[in-house]
């Protein structure tokens, strides 16, 4: 018996040409789930699944309405329904307060927080309907206060993150829409190719393991928490930081 049974669900991934995205979508994909992996290039997420006839791959930036709106009503006009929604969507920025222009505060926390405010809206009415689950990805940086070494904005942002999923697992409870956060640390992902090697050496160092996490271990935990094994647990933060958040 499988862990997770995905015939017949549907789940849309956010980002999901990036690492923990990309994980997600071949995790739902194994256990037959059929997916719309949603990125901000059509030529690339069509690229990354052009070889998957169950997988829908769509061109939307969260952070504008319109695209939300828009990615939302297409996959319910091709699949009827929506099981999981998958916020993996993401970028981190770097610098002190001082080196943060506004800029750059509003550009990221339009694609860490406006993002997965309007993906939950836009995507209320059909977890309604399929009692479904909404997963949001939060960081560290979300509760250990950040560094410059990804900015301020980024660390707001995925504190927001964790209290949007406070907030609508109370909200939606009554709907029987359950709602969680993976909150990960460092992932093994094309993301940490910005660090330098002395950056690489203190930040395995700050973990209890002394390894980042992989985007599978990212990937499994999102589809463990959209399974009937997770059936009780609602407004949970999972960490997977190998050590580094102790909570």
């Amino acid at each position: 018996m499988r862990w997770y049974n995905g015939e017949g669900k549907v789940a849309l991934v956010t980002g999901a040409t990036g690492g923990i995205g990309g994980a997600a979508v071949k995790l739902f994909r194994e256990a037959g789930a059929t997916v719309v992996a949603t990125g901000r290039d059509q030529q690339h997420i069509e690229d990354v699944f052009r070889s998957d006839d169950h997988v829908l791959a769509l061109e939307a930036d969260f952070a504008k309405e319109y695209d939300a709106r828009r990615a939302i009503a297409n996959a319910l006009e091709r699949y009827g329904r929506i099981d999981h929604v998958v916020h993996s969507a993401g970028a981190v920025g770097k610098g002190r307060i001082e080196e943060t222009s506004l800029d750059d505060w509003h550009r990221l926390m339009d694609v860490n927080l406006t993002s997965a405010f309007l993906l939950c809206r836009e995507a209320y009415p059909a977890l309604k309907e399929s009692k479904g689950n909404a997963i949001l990805l939060s960081s560290s940086n979300g509760m250990h206060g950040g560094t410059a070494i990804s900015g301020l904005p980024y660390a707001m942002a995925k504190a927001g993150v964790i209290n949007l999923t406070r907030y609508l697992a109370k909200e939606w409870a009554p709907d029987g829409i359950r709602v969680n956060c993976v909150s990960p640390g460092p992932v093994d992902t094309p993301m940490l190719d910005r660090l330098t090697e002395e950056q690489h050496t203190w930040t395995k160092a700050a973990t209890l393991l002394g390894r980042y996490a992989t985007a599978d271990e990212c990937a499994g935990m999102i589809v463990h928490l959209c399974s009937d094994y997770a059936g009780s647990m609602t407004g949970t933060v999972a960490n997977i930081s190998s050590g580094m958040i102790l909570d």
